[in-house]
Formats: structure tokens, C-alpha cells, sequence
């Protein structure tokens, strides 16, 4: 692998971009593989909305094939601001023996809260696309709008640079079946962006591609339970608002966990039964609105 950020040649899915375009990509994959390979506590942290419960599931898929020893963090932060939150990472993380933690779609603007963990020797890779003002960090940040960073496209959300991350990954590990997870990637895009231009189209339509054929059981229970086999813009809204509904409401964090759960489980069973939850969620709510 090549470092000091420079790019790779990268047979890129459907034209997407080389993620080693993205600044710190070639660095953080250095630091994933050593994780994985020595069996380094990993965490993913991510934030309750659709968008990000997709980014955490996605990239969680990638690093349980790989058997990381992983967990995530869903933060029970109500705001919407996307700071990576360190009193309560640090309460969740004390008894782990943490190592590495990868955020997604959050922490850019939070580095100082960020200390207490790489003063600790605990290392931080940030993936983020939220406009921010850079500060010197020992962490490692992957976010295009990065001053420095030459990625083309400046409009990806959380799940697509997880993307671009599992991306980066699966050419140290020779992964084939990367695209497979472009339905989830679709998906938590079309919740966050109307933008579909450049590489945001090319996920919406190959996510829609792939949507079709999904071996996602989640997604099979989602449109099960709505009674539907047919994927179109319509079926894609229902899935979006099946999260949505059940995470705009007091339990939206429990949900959001239960969100990710539903996305990365092994198990058709437990997949139905999480989608029929889900939909007694929006009907709880819908009455409580009458």
C-alpha cells in the first residue's frame, strides 16, 4: 500500500472515485488492518438517524466478515449537532479495553472532547462530511470537505464515506462482494441528500440495482411486512420511514439500535420480528397523533 496519503490504483464499482483519494484513507486502513489482524478491541460510533444507523451497520457488516472484534455506539444525543459525545463514550468504553474507535458521520468539530482517548492510547479515526475547522489532532480524519483532501465529490453523507471506507478495506483484503451493501448505502443516502448528482446518483441507482436482489435480511423483513416485493422510489420511502417513525419518539436511540440490529442480523426470524415491531412503532405513533 502506498502512504503518505498518496493514491492507489483502484478498480473502482460503476465509476465511483478511488477512496484513497480521500485525505487519511490509506493511513486509517493501515490502522483498521492492524486492529483486525491483532484482535484490538474496535468500536464504531455512530448517531440515530437513518443515515447514520446505516453507516454503523454497514461498515459493522464489513468488519464482522473480516472477524474484527467489534461493537458500536449509537449516541444519545437529541440535538442533531453530530458531536461525538466523550463522557459517554467513556462510560460505555471503560470496560471494553477499547483500541481503535471509527466514527461515522460525526466528530470532525469535537477533537478536544476527543483527547481524553488518544491521551489514553486509544486511537480515533473520523469520518465526517460536515463543514468543520481544522485543528491539529493526533486522530486520523477522513471528511472531503478537508482543505487539503483532492476527493472530487464533496456532497457524501455518513453511510456513503463508510462506503468509501469498507471501500478502501476490501482491496487490502481482496473483499469481491463489496457492492452488495450499496442497498443499505442507498438507503441511508436518500434520507440525508435530494443531491443525486455524481457519485450520489451512482449509489441511488446501482443501490436500487441491488435492492432488488437484496440478501439483506432486514430489508427483505422491511418490505415483507409492507406487503411488497416490487423496488421502487415508493418501497424505499417506506423503509426510510419505517426508521424514522420508530426513532422520532423517546426510545429513538433504543430504536436506532434496534435499527441497526435489524440491518446487519444473520437471521430471517429475528429480522421479521424486528420489522413487525417496527410497524407497531408507526401505528403507536400514528394513533398518539390523532
Amino acid at each position: 500500500m502506498e502512504k503518505n496519503g498518496e493514491c492507489l490504483h483502484f478498480y473502482g464499482l460503476f465509476g465511483m472515485y478511488n477512496p484513497f483519494l480521500l485525505n487519511g484513507m490509506s493511513a486509517a486502513v493501515d490502522r483498521i488492518v492492524r486492529a483486525v489482524n491483532n484482535r484490538e478491541k474496535i468500536v464504531i460510533y455512530g448517531y440515530h438517524d437513518i443515515d447514520g444507523v446505516t453507516a454503523v451497520s454497514v461498515l459493522l457488516l464489513v468488519l464482522r466478515y473480516l472477524n474484527a472484534d467489534v461493537e458500536y455506539f449509537i449516541s444519545d444525543q437529541t440535538e442533531g449537532d453530530f458531536y461525538a459525545d466523550s463522557e459517554n463514550m467513556k462510560k460505555s468504553f471503560r470496560f471494553l479495553g477499547v483500541r481503535l474507535i471509527i466514527t461515522v458521520g460525526c466528530g470532525a468539530n469535537s477533537f478536544s472532547g476527543m483527547d481524553p482517548f488518544t491521551e489514553n492510547d486509544v486511537d480515533i479515526i473520523v469520518t465526517d462530511y460536515h463543514d468543520f475547522e481544522e485543528a491539529s489532532t493526533k486522530s486520523i480524519i477522513i471528511n472531503p470537505k478537508k482543505k487539503s483532501c483532492r476527493y472530487p465529490f464533496k456532497g457524501l453523507t455518513a453511510v456513503g464515506l463508510a462506503y468509501k471506507l469498507s471501500q478502501a478495506i476490501s482491496v487490502y483484503y481482496r473483499m469481491k462482494r463489496i457492492d452488495k451493501y450499496l442497498d443499505l448505502v442507498m438507503i441511508g443516502t436518500v434520507s440525508k441528500t435530494q443531491t443525486f448528482h455524481d457519485e450520489n446518483r451512482i449509489i441511488v441507482e446501482e443501490g436500487m440495482h441491488r435492492l432488488k436482489q437484496t440478501n439483506n435480511y432486514g430489508l427483505r423483513a422491511i418490505m415483507k411486512s409492507n406487503k411488497t416485493d416490487l423496488v421502487d422510489p415508493d418501497v424505499v420511502e417506506k423503509i426510510i420511514s419505517n426508521g424514522h417513525s420508530s426513532m422520532n419518539n423517546s426510545r429513538g436511540v433504543d430504536n436506532a439500535r434496534i435499527m441497526v440490529e435489524l440491518f446487519t442480523t444473520a437471521s430471517s426470524d429475528r429480522a421479521e420480528q424486528i420489522a413487525k415491531y417496527l410497524k407497531k412503532e408507526i401505528k403507536h405513533k400514528q394513533v398518539n397523533l390523532i
